[in-house]
Protein backbone atom coordinates (compact mmCIF):
# COMPACT_ATOMS: atom_id res chain seq x y z
CA UNK A 1 0.00 0.00 0.00
CA UNK A 2 1.33 3.36 -0.74
CA UNK A 3 1.03 5.94 2.13
CA UNK A 4 1.24 9.70 1.61
CA UNK A 5 1.29 11.88 5.16
CA UNK A 6 0.88 15.50 5.19
CA UNK A 7 3.66 16.13 2.43
CA UNK A 8 4.44 19.62 1.12
CA UNK A 9 6.81 20.67 -1.18
CA UNK A 10 8.20 24.40 -3.02
CA UNK A 11 10.43 24.84 -5.56
CA UNK A 12 13.84 26.56 -3.90
CA UNK A 13 12.31 29.53 -1.96
CA UNK A 14 9.10 30.13 -4.29
CA UNK A 15 5.54 29.25 -3.13
CA UNK A 16 3.99 25.91 -1.61
CA UNK A 17 3.41 23.72 -4.87
CA UNK A 18 2.19 20.74 -2.86
CA UNK A 19 0.77 21.67 0.53
CA UNK A 20 -0.03 19.22 3.50
CA UNK A 21 -1.11 16.17 1.06
CA UNK A 22 -2.73 12.98 2.62
CA UNK A 23 -4.02 9.90 0.49
CA UNK A 24 -3.29 6.31 0.18
CA UNK A 25 -3.58 3.88 -2.52
CA UNK A 26 -3.69 -0.28 -1.85
CA UNK A 27 -2.43 -2.85 -3.78
CA UNK A 28 -3.79 -3.22 -7.40
CA UNK A 29 -6.04 0.01 -7.13
CA UNK A 30 -5.98 2.49 -9.93
CA UNK A 31 -5.69 6.14 -9.00
CA UNK A 32 -6.62 9.23 -11.13
CA UNK A 33 -5.12 12.73 -9.84
CA UNK A 34 -6.95 15.94 -11.41
CA UNK A 35 -6.80 19.59 -11.67
CA UNK A 36 -5.67 22.32 -14.20
CA UNK A 37 -2.17 22.81 -15.54
CA UNK A 38 0.02 23.99 -13.25
CA UNK A 39 -2.17 22.19 -10.02
CA UNK A 40 0.91 19.98 -8.92
CA UNK A 41 0.03 17.16 -10.91
CA UNK A 42 3.43 16.24 -12.06
CA UNK A 43 5.20 16.89 -9.38
CA UNK A 44 3.06 14.95 -7.17
CA UNK A 45 4.42 12.04 -9.35
CA UNK A 46 7.99 13.10 -9.27
CA UNK A 47 8.00 12.83 -5.40
CA UNK A 48 6.16 9.43 -5.36
CA UNK A 49 8.64 8.08 -7.42
CA UNK A 50 11.62 9.46 -6.20
CA UNK A 51 13.13 12.28 -8.00
CA UNK A 52 12.50 15.12 -5.69
CA UNK A 53 12.29 15.34 -1.62
CA UNK A 54 9.57 16.69 0.30
CA UNK A 55 9.75 19.89 2.33
CA UNK A 56 7.53 17.93 5.12
CA UNK A 57 5.79 14.77 5.50
CA UNK A 58 6.63 10.79 4.44
CA UNK A 59 5.93 8.68 1.97
CA UNK A 60 5.45 4.76 2.30
CA UNK A 61 5.41 1.57 -0.12
CA UNK A 62 4.12 -0.93 2.49
CA UNK A 63 7.01 -0.95 4.82
CA UNK A 64 9.40 0.93 2.69
CA UNK A 65 9.92 4.64 3.27
CA UNK A 66 10.05 6.65 0.13
CA UNK A 67 13.29 8.77 -0.19
CA UNK A 68 14.19 11.31 -2.94
CA UNK A 69 17.59 12.04 -4.35
CA UNK A 70 19.30 13.47 -0.65
CA UNK A 71 19.48 9.73 0.16
CA UNK A 72 19.97 7.98 -3.13
CA UNK A 73 22.45 8.48 -5.61
CA UNK A 74 20.28 7.19 -8.46
CA UNK A 75 17.30 8.52 -7.33
CA UNK A 76 13.69 6.41 -8.42
CA UNK A 77 12.55 3.56 -6.50
CA UNK A 78 13.36 0.45 -8.70
CA UNK A 79 9.90 -1.21 -8.13
CA UNK A 80 8.08 1.93 -9.59
CA UNK A 81 8.11 2.86 -12.89
CA UNK A 82 7.15 6.69 -14.13
CA UNK A 83 6.34 7.46 -17.57
CA UNK A 84 6.87 11.42 -17.73
CA UNK A 85 5.45 13.78 -20.83
CA UNK A 86 8.92 13.13 -22.11
CA UNK A 87 9.44 9.74 -22.70
CA UNK A 88 12.93 9.24 -22.85
CA UNK A 89 13.06 6.23 -25.96
CA UNK A 90 16.00 4.88 -27.53
CA UNK A 91 15.25 6.39 -31.06
CA UNK A 92 17.59 4.55 -33.69
CA UNK A 93 16.46 1.52 -32.17
CA UNK A 94 13.61 -0.78 -33.01
CA UNK A 95 10.16 -1.06 -31.23
CA UNK A 96 10.55 -4.30 -30.28
CA UNK A 97 14.27 -3.31 -28.53
CA UNK A 98 13.15 -0.07 -26.89
CA UNK A 99 9.94 -2.20 -24.92
CA UNK A 100 12.94 -5.18 -23.90
CA UNK A 101 15.99 -2.94 -23.26
CA UNK A 102 15.45 -4.24 -19.78
CA UNK A 103 14.43 -7.73 -19.95
CA UNK A 104 17.00 -10.38 -19.44
CA UNK A 105 18.75 -11.47 -22.55
CA UNK A 106 19.45 -15.16 -20.46
CA UNK A 107 15.86 -15.80 -21.44
CA UNK A 108 15.28 -15.24 -25.15
CA UNK A 109 12.30 -16.72 -25.39
CA UNK A 110 10.17 -15.35 -22.33
CA UNK A 111 11.59 -11.67 -23.57
CA UNK A 112 10.22 -11.88 -27.10
CA UNK A 113 6.94 -13.31 -25.71
CA UNK A 114 6.85 -10.56 -23.09
CA UNK A 115 7.63 -7.75 -25.88
CA UNK A 116 4.92 -9.29 -28.05
CA UNK A 117 2.36 -8.86 -24.89
CA UNK A 118 2.81 -5.61 -24.35
CA UNK A 119 3.48 -4.92 -28.18
CA UNK A 120 -0.80 -6.45 -28.20
CA UNK A 121 -1.43 -4.19 -25.58
CA UNK A 122 -0.65 -0.82 -27.16
CA UNK A 123 -1.49 -2.28 -30.63
CA UNK A 124 1.63 -1.86 -31.99
CA UNK A 125 2.54 -5.82 -33.37
CA UNK A 126 2.89 -4.02 -36.74
CA UNK A 127 5.92 -1.58 -35.80
CA UNK A 128 7.98 -4.31 -34.03
CA UNK A 129 10.57 -3.42 -36.17
CA UNK A 130 10.32 -0.01 -37.03
CA UNK A 131 12.93 2.72 -35.65
CA UNK A 132 11.40 4.80 -32.85
CA UNK A 133 12.83 7.43 -34.73
CA UNK A 134 10.28 6.90 -37.80
CA UNK A 135 7.10 7.21 -35.30
CA UNK A 136 5.05 9.96 -34.64
CA UNK A 137 4.31 11.34 -30.76
CA UNK A 138 2.11 9.29 -29.69
CA UNK A 139 2.91 6.27 -31.05
CA UNK A 140 6.12 6.69 -28.86
CA UNK A 141 3.87 7.81 -25.82
CA UNK A 142 2.31 4.14 -26.16
CA UNK A 143 5.99 3.02 -26.29
CA UNK A 144 7.02 4.46 -23.48
CA UNK A 145 3.73 2.76 -21.67
CA UNK A 146 4.84 -0.45 -22.71
CA UNK A 147 8.54 -0.31 -21.46
CA UNK A 148 7.38 0.79 -18.39
CA UNK A 149 5.72 -2.08 -17.76
CA UNK A 150 8.37 -4.39 -19.03
CA UNK A 151 9.72 -5.86 -15.85
CA UNK A 152 6.00 -5.67 -13.94
CA UNK A 153 5.92 -2.95 -11.44
CA UNK A 154 3.79 -2.90 -8.18
CA UNK A 155 3.10 0.52 -9.16
CA UNK A 156 3.34 2.97 -12.09
CA UNK A 157 3.17 6.75 -12.58
CA UNK A 158 1.83 7.65 -15.73
CA UNK A 159 1.76 11.52 -16.24
CA UNK A 160 -0.67 12.46 -18.81
CA UNK A 161 -0.36 9.13 -20.32
CA UNK A 162 -3.26 9.54 -23.74
CA UNK A 163 -1.92 13.18 -24.49
CA UNK A 164 -0.60 12.66 -27.74
CA UNK A 165 -2.56 9.58 -28.90
CA UNK A 166 -5.72 10.19 -31.39
CA UNK A 167 -9.10 9.62 -30.29
CA UNK A 168 -9.76 6.73 -32.36
CA UNK A 169 -6.83 4.82 -30.66
CA UNK A 170 -7.32 6.33 -27.39
CA UNK A 171 -10.31 4.52 -26.12
CA UNK A 172 -9.16 1.31 -27.38
CA UNK A 173 -5.29 1.64 -25.92
CA UNK A 174 -7.19 2.92 -22.34
CA UNK A 175 -9.53 0.08 -22.00
CA UNK A 176 -6.64 -2.72 -22.58
CA UNK A 177 -3.93 -1.05 -20.87
CA UNK A 178 -6.10 -0.54 -17.83
CA UNK A 179 -7.37 -4.01 -18.09
CA UNK A 180 -3.82 -5.81 -18.25
CA UNK A 181 -3.07 -3.87 -15.11
CA UNK A 182 -5.79 -5.06 -13.12
CA UNK A 183 -5.11 -8.61 -14.52
CA UNK A 184 -1.59 -8.13 -13.08
CA UNK A 185 -2.80 -6.34 -9.98
CA UNK A 186 -0.12 -3.34 -10.78
CA UNK A 187 -1.00 -0.28 -8.78
CA UNK A 188 -1.79 2.72 -11.25
CA UNK A 189 -1.60 6.49 -10.35
CA UNK A 190 -2.30 8.54 -13.77
CA UNK A 191 -2.05 12.63 -13.46
CA UNK A 192 -4.39 13.82 -16.02
CA UNK A 193 -6.43 17.13 -17.35
CA UNK A 194 -9.25 14.80 -19.06
CA UNK A 195 -12.32 13.67 -17.16
CA UNK A 196 -12.70 10.67 -19.37
CA UNK A 197 -9.70 9.32 -17.87
CA UNK A 198 -10.92 8.91 -14.59
CA UNK A 199 -14.26 7.88 -15.43
CA UNK A 200 -12.77 4.98 -17.32
CA UNK A 201 -10.68 3.40 -15.04
CA UNK A 202 -9.86 4.93 -11.99
CA UNK A 203 -10.89 3.15 -8.51
CA UNK A 204 -10.80 6.56 -7.09
CA UNK A 205 -9.73 10.18 -7.63
CA UNK A 206 -8.18 12.98 -5.97
CA UNK A 207 -8.81 16.54 -7.05
CA UNK A 208 -5.62 19.22 -6.84
CA UNK A 209 -6.71 23.09 -6.77
CA UNK A 210 -4.65 25.84 -5.43
CA UNK A 211 -1.68 23.59 -4.21
CA UNK A 212 -4.33 21.55 -2.14
CA UNK A 213 -6.57 18.32 -2.51
CA UNK A 214 -9.99 19.72 -2.09
CA UNK A 215 -11.55 16.14 -3.47
CA UNK A 216 -11.01 12.35 -2.55
CA UNK A 217 -13.58 10.19 -3.70
CA UNK A 218 -14.81 7.50 -6.44
CA UNK A 219 -15.06 9.06 -10.00
CA UNK A 220 -18.39 8.48 -9.75
CA UNK A 221 -19.64 9.90 -6.60
CA UNK A 222 -17.69 13.13 -7.67
CA UNK A 223 -19.06 13.14 -10.92
CA UNK A 224 -22.81 12.54 -9.55
CA UNK A 225 -22.42 14.82 -6.67
CA UNK A 226 -19.05 17.48 -7.08
CA UNK A 227 -18.38 19.47 -4.14
CA UNK A 228 -17.74 22.71 -6.39
CA UNK A 229 -17.80 23.98 -9.80
CA UNK A 230 -14.14 23.49 -10.38
CA UNK A 231 -14.67 19.55 -9.58
CA UNK A 232 -17.59 19.17 -12.05
CA UNK A 233 -15.94 21.08 -14.70
CA UNK A 234 -13.03 18.65 -14.85
CA UNK A 235 -15.32 16.16 -16.21
CA UNK A 236 -18.20 18.26 -18.50
CA UNK A 237 -19.65 21.69 -19.27
CA UNK A 238 -21.04 22.65 -16.30
CA UNK A 239 -24.28 25.24 -15.14
CA UNK A 240 -24.47 27.18 -12.30
CA UNK A 241 -28.34 28.02 -11.58
CA UNK A 242 -30.27 29.60 -8.71
CA UNK A 243 -33.62 27.02 -7.98
CA UNK A 244 -35.42 27.82 -5.34
CA UNK A 245 -32.81 30.15 -3.67
CA UNK A 246 -29.64 27.45 -4.02
CA UNK A 247 -26.84 27.29 -6.26
CA UNK A 248 -26.70 24.16 -8.06
CA UNK A 249 -24.94 22.54 -10.52
CA UNK A 250 -26.01 20.43 -13.51
CA UNK A 251 -24.94 19.68 -16.68
CA UNK A 252 -26.23 20.11 -19.64
CA UNK A 253 -27.49 16.45 -20.06
CA UNK A 254 -29.65 17.23 -16.71
CA UNK A 255 -31.42 20.26 -18.62
CA UNK A 256 -33.76 20.11 -20.91
CA UNK A 257 -36.42 21.40 -22.91
CA UNK A 258 -40.19 21.50 -22.29
CA UNK A 259 -43.11 22.77 -23.51
CA UNK A 260 -43.93 24.96 -20.38
CA UNK A 261 -41.95 26.06 -17.31
CA UNK A 262 -40.76 29.56 -14.98
CA UNK A 263 -37.58 29.24 -16.96
CA UNK A 264 -37.29 30.68 -19.99
CA UNK A 265 -34.34 31.06 -22.46
CA UNK A 266 -32.90 32.71 -25.44
CA UNK A 267 -31.15 30.19 -27.99
CA UNK A 268 -27.73 32.00 -28.70
CA UNK A 269 -26.32 29.09 -30.93
CA UNK A 270 -26.31 25.41 -31.46
CA UNK A 271 -23.43 23.09 -31.53
CA UNK A 272 -23.62 19.63 -33.37
CA UNK A 273 -21.97 16.68 -31.34
CA UNK A 274 -22.81 13.21 -33.16
CA UNK A 275 -26.03 12.11 -31.46
CA UNK A 276 -26.78 15.01 -29.91
CA UNK A 277 -27.07 18.89 -30.45
CA UNK A 278 -25.45 20.89 -27.49
CA UNK A 279 -27.31 24.19 -27.38
CA UNK A 280 -26.28 27.30 -25.57
CA UNK A 281 -28.50 29.95 -24.60
CA UNK A 282 -29.21 32.77 -22.30
CA UNK A 283 -31.23 32.13 -19.00
CA UNK A 284 -31.18 34.58 -15.81
CA UNK A 285 -28.14 36.73 -17.54
CA UNK A 286 -25.76 34.18 -17.60
CA UNK A 287 -24.72 31.89 -20.67
CA UNK A 288 -26.35 27.94 -19.98
CA UNK A 289 -25.58 24.71 -22.03
CA UNK A 290 -28.24 22.05 -22.58
CA UNK A 291 -28.78 19.08 -24.81
CA UNK A 292 -31.35 18.69 -27.41
CA UNK A 293 -32.04 16.19 -30.20
CA UNK A 294 -31.93 18.42 -32.91
CA UNK A 295 -30.20 21.79 -33.89
CA UNK A 296 -32.66 24.85 -32.35
CA UNK A 297 -32.52 28.01 -34.28
CA UNK A 298 -30.52 31.11 -32.76
CA UNK A 299 -33.16 33.74 -31.07
CA UNK A 300 -35.68 31.34 -30.57
CA UNK A 301 -37.45 31.56 -26.84
CA UNK A 302 -37.41 27.68 -25.25
CA UNK A 303 -38.70 26.51 -21.36
CA UNK A 304 -36.05 24.48 -20.01
CA UNK A 305 -36.70 21.73 -16.84
CA UNK A 306 -33.93 20.13 -14.86
CA UNK A 307 -32.95 16.89 -13.54
CA UNK A 308 -30.94 16.69 -10.84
Amino acid sequence: MLKINNISFRYNNQKKVLDNMSFSLGVGQHLCIMGESGSGKSTLLKIIYGLLDVNSGELFWKDRQILGPAFHLVPGMEFFKYVAQDFDLMPYISVSENIGKFLSGFYPDEKKARTRALLEVIEMIEFADEKVKNLSGGQQQRIAIARALAKEPELVLLDEPFSQIDNFKKNSLRRKLFTYLKKKNISCIVATHDGHDALSFADQMIVIKEQKIIAIDTPLNLYQNPPEHYVAALFDDVNVLKINGESVLLYPHQMKMTNSSNYKATVLKSYFKGFYWLIEAELQKQKVFFQHTAKVDENVTVYLNFEK
